[in-house]
Parts: C-alpha cells; structure tokens; sequence
C-alpha cells in the first residue's frame, strides 16, 4: 500500500502512477552519467518546481539510490528498472550531429498493481510508465478513481527486446490498451510514437498530445487541432524532455489555463530539460518567474470559457502570444545548471552563481565499479575533461 506520507495535506489533486529507474547514459561506448530516471522523476521535478501538490505511485528495488520527495514502494527481492541509454555522435548527410538514441531496458521491477493505487479520488491522473508498469487492469483502476486521466503512450505501446532489452513499439490498437481510449481525456505521444498510431482515428476517442521536439507541439481533439509554438534551445540530452513536458502540461491546466497555453508551459519545460544531462535542475529565479506569468495569465483568461461546464478550453484565447513572450523571457534572462558537464557545449561556467533548485532529490551518480552498470566500458574522468 502506499505510505502515509505519500499523502499531500492539500486537496487532492493529481495522482502520478510510474515508476522510478535508473538511467545510464552513454555516448559512443563511454558512460557519461548514472542519473535518476523514469518519468515520474521528471513530472516529480516539475511538479515541485512549480508547488503542483500530488500523490505519487512508484516501485523500486533494493538498490535504489536516491533520496526522493515521494516515497516509492520498495520491492526487496527486486532490482529497481534499469536503462541504458547509447548515444551516437556521428554525422548524418547534412552535417547535422545525429542525437538518436537507443534505449535499452536491463532490469525491470515489479508492475504496479490496482491495489497499490489509493482509494481516494483526484483530480487528474497521469499514467507515465516508461518500462511496462502500468498495466491494463491499472490504468482501469486509475479511470476510476480519477476525474480526467492523461497517459504517455509509452506506457501503452513499448516493448521490449528478449535477448538485449531494446525498447521496440507495438501498435497502439495491438496493446491492449485501446479499448480505453474513450476514457481517457489525454494521450501523449512523441511525433515518432505517433506513427504507431491513427491521429485522426484516435482524436475522436480522446484529445492527442504530438510532441516535435524543436517544432514545439500540435494538439488534436474531435472538433480541431492547434500548433503551439516551442522554445529555442541547444539540445544536450533528450532524455525526459517529453516526460517534463507533460509535467508543464498538466501544471497549467492544474492552475486554470487554456490547453494552448498548458502546452506552452509544457514546451517550456520540455525546452529546460533537453538542455541538460539527465534530471534536470531549475532556476529558481525561473521558476518564480513562471509561476508568475501563469498566475497572470489565468487572471487574464479567468473568463474566456464559452460554457460554464466546459472543463478544457482548447481555442486560443486572446494573448497567447504575449504569454509565450513572458515565458520565453523568463528562460533568457535565467539559467538551467546541469549536473553534469554538457557534452557538445564549448565549455561550462567554472564557477556557477546561479541559485537553483532540485527539490529534495540527490541525484549524485552512483560509482560506476557498482552494480548499476557492469559491464566492460570506458568511462568519462569529469574532472579532466577540458
């Protein structure tokens, strides 16, 4: 069951059903960061960042490594889920710098169970498993107990080699999950998820969330679709960005705004954590700075629904654009700091000032001769490298 503590004193509002894990990062066979992974990490992350109040389900093993603001569900006789992320510095035709990664999943712990989800109500409700945790009898449990209900669709169709673990893909109509698409009030997906999937088939189920990476996001729902445009940045490691971006996602309509302007925020964050490695760390100057803007916007937005029992509003409303200004604003004039030295970047400040903030989580990698990673590798002397 989940602990006591798991239970925020604030109305209950959203309930975050995936589990922790382990992430390595490697590039070119060298192993560049042991890091806190899964994405209820990075949801966790924003969440904290912006005071979203939430209860989280996760399960771990025995060696899970980190301190966290929501107690996991410690499995004993299993190992925490484990991926290994391999990374390719070659050049494609146009001279661009390939960045396509591939994900392997080494060890994976217990799935959550119906059972494990408390009998309170929220809210909303995010199903965010990354390695087959949330299973079909729990996503019905998570319907149940919630108000509106967003899924990643990686939790829906990944799979998962035999022999080496490689992430792989099933149709989304072949997952088992799809009988419950009328239920749910959001689905996720990255542009190349999406292609395990019929848009327009599936709009009229439910309302479709496509990540694009630089291009920003396009939402869809049975009556129209909206662009929403995305934050520049110089994109170190994409590990997460979509996980974060659901996170601002989901913040923003939890704070009363528009779905164009909820993926706004989403782009925002989405745009902070490809910039650096692995979970990442906010500027709490940014971060105030966000919490404003929204606060600001909502006021200003306080009235556009066209009826009074519309729980979403999906058109745009008047001012968007200086919204993304302010927000685009707010990341300029401040700085995200990774936790570790930025692979492609020229160099790093030697000495950073900047206040930031990482919640309760200490997310030192652990020592790569330990049992998180064990095999034959070469490894990144960080306080060497130039």
């Amino acid at each position: 069951m989940v602990r006591d503590r798991n239970q925020p004193n604030s109305t209950h509002r959203v309930l975050v059903s995936g589990n922790y894990c382990h992430d390595v990062l490697i590039k070119d066979g060298v192993v560049l960061a042991e890091t806190l992974g899964g994405a209820a990490s990075f949801i966790s992350n924003v969440f904290d960042g912006l005071s979203v109040p939430y209860n989280l389900v996760s399960k771990v093993g025995f060696d899970f490594a980190y301190s966290v603001p929501r107690d996991p569900i410690v499995v004993p006789n299993c190992k925490t889920t484990l991926f290994h992320a391999h990374f390719d510095s070659g050049v494609d035709g146009d001279g661009r710098q390939d960045r396509d990664r591939v994900l392997k999943r080494v060890s994976s712990c217990d799935p959550i169970k119906p059972s494990d989800l408390p009998e309170s109500r929220f809210d909303f409700g995010m199903a965010v498993g990354v390695g087959g945790e949330v299973t079909v009898e729990t996503m019905e449990k998570l319907l149940e107990i919630c108000n509106t209900v967003f899924v990643d669709i990686q939790a829906l169709i990944r799979a998962f080699d035999g022999v080496d673990g490689t992430v792989k893909h099933v149709a989304l109509k072949e997952s088992g999950f799809f009988h419950l698409l009328p239920r749910i009030g959001f689905l996720k997906a990255s542009a190349e998820e999406a292609l395990f999937m019929e848009v327009e088939e599936v709009r009229k189920l439910c309302c479709v969330v496509v990540t694009n990476g630089r291009r920003g996001c396009r939402v869809y729902w049975r009556d129209g679709e909206v662009e929403v445009g995305p934050f520049p940045t110089n994109q170190v490691d994409p590990t997460g960005a979509g996980d974060s971006f659901l996170g601002g996602f989901v913040a923003g309509l939890v704070n009363g705004l528009t779905v164009p302007d909820a993926a706004l925020l989403g782009n925002l964050f989405g745009s902070l954590t490809v910039g650096q490695i692995g979970l990442p760390k906010f500027d709490i100057r940014l971060l105030q700075r966000a919490r404003e803007e929204v606060q600001r916007r909502k006021m200003q937005c306080g009235n556009c629904y066209e009826r009074k029992d519309d729980k979403f509003r999906f058109v745009n409303a008047a001012g968007q654009e200086q919204f993304h200004a302010s927000l685009g604003v707010a990341k300029q004039t401040t700085k995200c700091l990774a936790h570790e030295p930025q692979w492609d970047l020229p160099s790093s400040p030697s000495k950073p000032t900047e206040q930031v903030v990482l919640c309760q989580y200490t997310t030192q990698p652990k020592s790569l001769t330990g049992s998180v990673y064990e095999e034959a590798i070469k490894t990144v002397d960080v306080e060497s490298k130039p």
